[in-house]
């Protein structure tokens, strides 16, 4: 039998807000289940394992951040504002009820050592939805250099996030505008070499 769709909503709820704010090791599976108001039998209907209860919370978010993402794209009015779109969206997305005080996967990476196939899948996926939107992103930009430029973006992002646990209340404003410094170098061309 499986677990009713409503149910299901409250328990990754209930898996999403105490995993990434507590703690996936410091949540006990029984504190997710008396957050949802479930029982252990309903969740194995759904969830072989706490682990994989992680990896559907984690590819929920997922999903979220990216339409938070889309719609910071949309709005944008150049090429160049949708690449820096990620920013906005980091802001937006922060703003959000599922926004935490840092990146669920940076922290749900942090506390496996050797992640779970499931929870390694969807982890690898986030970092390679990330990495190939922002080289398409980029594409328009910088042409022959989006994939460079997009492997400083995404280290720059996940340094932004990691700061979210020493400052709170940080901002996207310095990650934007070191984004905005790589982005001018990466447009200017590059001098011929003079032969004498």
């Amino acid at each position: 039998m499986a677990m009713r769709p409503g149910t299901e909503q409250k328990l990754l709820d209930a898996a999403e807000e105490l995993f990434f704010t507590q703690g996936i090791a410091a949540t006990p599976i029984d504190a997710v289940l008396e957050r949802a108001g479930i029982s252990s039998a309903t969740l194995y209907r759904g969830y072989a394992s706490k682990e994989s209860l992680v990896a559907a919370a984690l590819a929920r978010r997922h999903d979220d951040w990216l339409a938070t993402w889309d719609r910071a794209v949309a709005a944008a009015e150049d090429d160049r504002g949708r690449l820096l779109a990620v920013f906005d969206a980091l802001d937006a997305y922060r703003s959000t009820p599922s926004g935490s005080r840092w990146c669920a996967f940076l922290g749900t990476a942090a506390e496996y050592v050797d992640a779970p196939s499931d929870v390694r899948a969807v982890l690898d996926r986030e970092t390679d939805t990330l990495r190939r939107r922002l080289t398409e992103s980029a594409e328009p930009v910088v042409g022959a250099h989006a994939g460079a430029l997009a492997e400083q973006l995404l280290l720059l992002v996940s340094g932004y996030l990691a700061m979210r646990l020493r400052e709170p209340g940080l901002g996207t404003a310095t990650a934007r505008a070191v984004a905005d410094a790589l982005l001018g170098a990466a447009e200017r061309p590059v001098p011929a070499r003079l032969h004498t």
